[in-house]
């Protein structure tokens, strides 16, 4: 009978930063080696960071990592815990996407088989694909190492089961999303019927650009039952015992920490992934325009949840279309949260915009032309307190508003990251709703209700005229969001969405200004993918484009 200890490493590695991420490595590593643990497991890349994209197409940074793997191999010989760890790295030329089972000195490689090209995931642009491999023996113990999206297909599971696998582990870097967790589990359930052994399954933590990384590694015994599951979106350690009897490995420890789901794993992602894009590109904080609606009051309870309160300031900048009320609610919003705040009218400088224009203009009648001014206004005052003070300017732009355009560009578009750039304006209502019910040690702000009532239950508008409203030109929220999620998540025809009952001149309507507003989304900043078709990477549509999916 043989008995191993192995400690699921859930840690938060910074892309580039490789000194960082080694000592951060070696840390994780000394603290095991006081429990007695034979073999530490980390994450997809981690000696690079997860995901490094292009960086992996440099030599030098490749060599760089390579003398990094050096330094662990070196480490190894001290006779301390085993380490696997993911790398990438030159065989015969190619670059391959790896995992090193480092032991006493020697160094067992296996290669990713499956390179995932789809969603996020460009891997096919940069690596090679590599072999499968057979198990690894470690202490007496074949293990069968997969590589990510390597578990996503059965074919390796099964070389693995064939040539004598008697565990398997699978590192990770897999991105949040709201389906995302369920759908590990399940894969990794799957695998665990096929092939009747137990499964390990170890993932990173934290933010990189628009992707968030929620932990949550877990054990499943080899009846599928799950033994172990780490905390999501938190850096920690699981320690495992397994035994080895009779030619079956068993899991003998249970140890299941409690799960986030939905609303707070969706406000969670929001916070880890613009704390660690501030943190991590070493802004002093952030400063964004209140302006007392829901978007910038749940935009600075995200910052402060985030950040702390002092690297949050607020900056109130009202017109003569400005409401007392909005100015109370911005306040509000900065009294509950605990923030700096600073008022700046905006009507003398309007004014002389307005003054040097009308020769240009020509008297021409007022329209939407005149309203953005305003917002820029806004946009270049705050990138103006950005550029002074160190401060990162937070766009709080909705997914609603940029699908449709509703954002101005080089406006209230202005920023280096936009916080609920994947959340639709019902996400953001409920998520306000939420947050005032709900508090966790994760969050740095404060407790009980930090988002003001009135923002929330206010008819919403961008009060750049007179008695303004959003609903002037948009439908409901609830009607609008399930419009565009049907289009941009589902990606169903205007024929199908007409058939489920909605007005074919308002899908048609909604659809067009989606396909208008792509120039304006492909100059937008970053924000925390949460849904499974996020803007940026994962939706790729071309800016010029004809085709109206009415032909």
């Amino acid at each position: 009978m043989t008995k191993i200890k192995v400690s699921l490493c859930q840690l938060n590695f910074h892309v580039g930063n490789l000194d960082y991420n080694f000592k951060l490595i070696k840390s994780y590593r000394d603290k095991s080696a006081l429990n007695n643990v034979d073999l530490c497991i980390f994450s997809e890349l981690c000696i690079t960071g997860y995901p490094p994209e292009d960086l992996v197409l440099r030599p030098s940074f490749i060599d760089a990592t390579q003398s990094y793997i050096n330094k662990l191999i070196e480490l190894s010989i001290d006779g301390g815990p085993a380490i696997l760890v993911g790398y990438p790295r030159f065989s015969d030329s190619k670059l391959m996407n790896s995992a090193a089972l480092i032991d006493n000195g020697i160094t067992t490689i296996v290669d990713k088989h499956h390179l995932p090209n789809y969603g996020v995931f460009d891997e096919v642009r940069v690596f090679n694909t590599g072999r499968v491999s057979g198990p690894v023996v470690f202490k007496g113990i074949r293990i069968g190492i997969m590589i990510c999206e390597d578990m996503w297909h059965k074919d390796v599971t099964e070389t693995l089961i064939e040539s004598g696998a008697q565990v398997l582990i699978v590192i990770n870097g897999s991105p949040y999303d709201q389906n995302k967790e369920d759908e590990r589990l399940s894969v990794a359930v799957s695998r665990v019927l096929e092939s009747e052994l137990p499964l390990i399954y170890v993932n990173q933590v934290g933010g990189q650009d628009e992707l968030v990384f929620d932990g949550g590694s877990f054990v499943l015994n080899s009846n599928s039952k799950l033994h172990v599951q780490c905390s999501n979106w938190k850096e920690e350690t699981c320690v495992v015992d397994l035994e080895l009897n009779q030619d079956k490995i068993k899991v003998l420890t249970n140890n299941l920490k409690a799960q986030s789901m939905g609303r707070e794993s969706d406000y969670k992602a929001m916070v880890i992934g613009l704390r660690d894009y501030v943190i991590k590109n070493q802004f002093n904080g952030v400063i964004l325009g209140l302006s007392g609606g829901i978007d910038s009051a749940l935009a600075a309870a995200i910052a402060t949840d985030a950040l702390g309160s002092k690297k949050v300031r607020g900056i109130r900048m009202p017109s003569k279309y400005s409401s007392q009320g909005s100015l109370d609610d911005a306040k509000e919003t900065s009294t509950l949260l605990g923030i700096k705040m600073d008022t700046i009218n905006i009507d003398n400088l309007n004014n002389s915009f307005l003054k040097e224009l009308t020769p240009l203009f020509n008297s021409l009648k007022s329209d939407t032309t005149e309203e953005n001014i305003q917002s820029r206004i806004r946009g270049v005052l705050l990138m103006a307190l950005s550029n002074k003070f160190g401060n990162m300017v937070l766009s709080t732009g909705n997914k609603s508003e940029i699908s449709v355009g509703y954002t101005t560009i080089y406006g209230d578009m202005n920023g280096g990251f936009t916080v609920l750039k994947d959340a639709y304006k019902t996400d953001v209502y409920n998520l306000a709703r939420w947050r005032n019910k709900n508090f966790s040690d994760f969050f740095m702000g404060p407790k009980g209700i930090c988002i003001p009532v009135n923002s929330i239950n206010k008819e919403p508008s961008a009060e750049l005229n007179i008695d303004q409203k959003d609903q002037d030109n948009l439908p409901p929220y609830d009607v609008l969001d399930d419009i565009l999620q049907r289009i941009i998540e589902k990606e169903d025809s205007i024929i199908n969405i007409v058939k489920s009952g909605y007005d074919e001149k308002l899908v048609k309507r909604i659809y067009k200004l989606l396909l208008m507003s792509e120039y304006k989304r492909r100059q937008s900043a970053p924000g925390v993918k949460l849904t499974a078709r996020s803007f940026g990477k994962e939706r790729r549509y071309p800016i010029t484009n004809a085709f109206t999916d009415d032909e």
